[in-house]
């Protein structure tokens, strides 16, 4: 929710691809982040995976994270080799900065020298612009952090290996005692906060809670009436869905007017360097959680926290969705071998262990089902680390199923 709101030395090798002009940019700023292949070792030509993600722009952290687990992934997939059968894994990248028109200018290029995989991106708009492309041109996308719920279902080409929005939602509910709760949502006013509204209505409003809303003009400095209103609708729970640089005035505002005296005050855990952001208030807060490393404990989040270190990275947030698309995409080369036909079934009703444990693709609209977690902020001198409350199971937080594709 806050993001709605390096590697394994055995990573595959990066393809060198600077086809659109002098130093690696093409005619939209876009750059190319390739490397040279190594030749390949006799085993065939090999596969293209085309990686378009945010190497800059203002989701590049992200971006980072979701590289690394991808290297590392692909390499735990491959057992090491970065191979299939003796065929490289090739991974060509581009940056689309965190612009839609970038990104799908990437798409039409790889896809134009004959790429029949692509992944990415952090930037939900840009991922349903990417699930278009994919139906134009009937090739496999993989999407990579995007929390965007459209994805779901939108066609038979398009999957996604990190979470959704409703998954998050889902999670928040954990904090509700009883089924006749009132839900307010305090958000900014924009399309991010409206659809955390139609999430928390969708999810929690179905399960039997009333919601209402408090949405605030994105452009907003002054939040104390906010915060008054807040308290005065007497909420069971008060889910917060907030991005951007007023956050830290935001939770200053709830915290003057005495709002986390009214009920449990509920949003997304972000990435390690927001756990200092909320200042004081930390531990009055309820954070449901998509992944933090102390959070899962089996051997296949163990083996991707040591590749990514061992890289000089650091495991966070959306680590593991990269880590997921690199198991995906090996396993769809390797029952499908490029046709797009063939890797589509082999990943519809795929179980299988990653990071965060179990996991299944669902086979009739591609949800991701996963579990998630509820956690607090903790002390830790002068800084505030993560500490685990609960594992929400998969089958809990499980999206509503789509007609799909």
């Amino acid at each position: 929710m806050a993001a709605v709101l390096a590697l394994a030395a055995c990573a595959p090798s990066d393809s060198n691809d600077d086809s659109n002009g002098d130093n690696g940019s093409n005619d939209n700023g876009s750059n190319d982040d390739t490397a040279a292949t190594a030749e390949d070792a006799g085993g065939g030509e090999p596969f293209k995976v085309g990686i378009i993600y945010s190497e800059t722009g203002p989701l590049a952290a992200y971006g980072e994270q979701y590289k690394a687990g991808l290297e590392a992934g692909i390499d735990y997939a491959t057992d090491g080799t970065g191979e299939i059968d003796g065929r490289e894994v090739e991974i060509t990248y581009r940056d689309d900065a965190g612009n839609q028109d970038t990104a799908v200018a990437a798409a039409k290029d790889l896809i134009g020298q004959d790429y029949k995989i692509l992944g990415g991106t952090i930037v939900s708009g840009i991922a349903v612009a990417m699930a278009d492309q994919a139906e134009q041109n009937e090739i496999l996308y993989i999407s990579g952090p995007a929390a965007v719920d459209a994805l779901t279902g939108v066609n038979e080409y398009t999957f996604r290996s990190g979470r959704q929005s409703l998954q998050d939602v889902a999670a928040a509910g954990a904090f509700l005692e009883g089924d006749s709760s009132k839900v307010v949502v305090f958000a900014q006013d924009n399309a991010f906060g409206q659809g955390n509204l139609a999430a928390v209505e969708a999810v929690l409003g179905a399960g039997g809670a009333e919601v209402s809303s408090v949405l605030v003009p994105e452009d907003a400095t002054e939040f104390t009436p906010f915060a008054a209103q807040l308290k005065s609708d007497e909420p069971d729970m008060i889910f917060v869905a907030w991005a951007g640089a007023t956050s830290a005035n935001m939770w200053q505002a709830l915290e003057q007017q005495d709002v986390f005296d009214v009920a449990p005050v509920v949003t997304g855990l972000g990435d390690s360097v927001t756990f200092d952001a909320y200042g004081p208030v930390a531990e009055n807060i309820s954070f449901l959680n998509h992944y933090f490393p102390g959070a899962p404990d089996n051997d296949v989040n163990t083996a991707m926290i040591e590749a990514v270190e061992e890289g000089g990275g650091t495991p966070d947030l959306f680590t593991p969705d990269g880590f997921v698309a690199g198991q995906m995409i090996v396993h769809a080369l390797t029952e499908g071998d490029e046709d797009v036909n063939a890797m589509i079934d082999a990943l519809e009703g795929w179980e299988f262990q990653g990071p965060k444990g179990d996991y299944t693709i669902r086979e009739s609209d591609h949800a991701l089902l996963q579990d998630m977690y509820t956690a607090r902020l903790v002390a830790d001198g002068d800084s505030w680390m993560p500490e685990l409350i609960d594992t929400v199971p998969a089958a809990d937080v499980a999206p509503p199923e789509t007609s799909g594709k």
